[in-house]
Parts: structure tokens; sequence; C-alpha cells
């Protein structure tokens, strides 16, 4: 590989970093169903706030997730709709491999319980 060709896949390589850690996958599943603050987050996830900062940060570094502050509260959230679409053809090519694996939220249907 020339040494172009490999500082042009730089920013690929930073993207699927970011995906590459189970509690990052976890923090974009979860805010593919709608915002969160980092103490929703915590709850939701079982992890430290610490953790969750860490990981959000990173996230942020990709352009992948953003915040809105309102009053005193920071709400997370993805920005690129075209994240689903990237896992969800992480989860057919897992599926075609014989791994069967949930990366995005299940999608509400309205009258159906959760």
């Amino acid at each position: 590989m020339s040494v172009a060709v490999a500082a042009g896949v730089a920013p690929a390589v930073a993207l699927f970093r970011s995906l590459g850690d189970d509690t990052r996958l976890r923090i974009v599943a979860r805010l593919a169903a709608g915002e969160a603050r980092v103490v929703d987050l915590t709850a939701e996830l079982g992890l430290a706030q610490s953790t969750v900062s860490k990981h959000l940060a990173c996230l942020r570094d990709c352009g992948l997730v953003d915040y809105r502050v309102q009053g005193r509260q920071s709400f997370y959230a993805l920005t690129r709709p075209e994240l689903m679409d990237l896992l969800a053809a992480a989860e057919g090519l897992l599926a075609a491999t014989g791994t069967t694996v949930a990366l995005r939220p299940a999608p509400v249907v309205p009258g159906v319980p959760a």
C-alpha cells in the first residue's frame, strides 16, 4: 500500500476504530433511539459517568455525536443518520457470516408494546 493510499484511509480508520468498542456501540445504539443526557446513559448502560463522557468525546471527535445545551443540561444525539445505514450493513454482513447481531434499536411500532 502506498503512503498516499495509507494516508487517504486515515479517516476511515478513525471511524471504524470509534465503532470498534462495545461501549461506544452501546452508546450509539441508545442514541439511535433518541437524544440522552450523560446521566441517562450512565443509568441505562450501567456505566460510570467518566466512562460515558470519555466515549462521547471520542464519538464527538469523529463527528458522529454532538450535543445541545438546555439550561444546565446537555442532550447528546447522533449527527449522521447515515450511521444507521452503516450499522444495518454491518448487521447484514455479520448475519451472512453466521453471526446475528443487533446493532440498531428495534423500530417502534405504534400500538405494539416494546
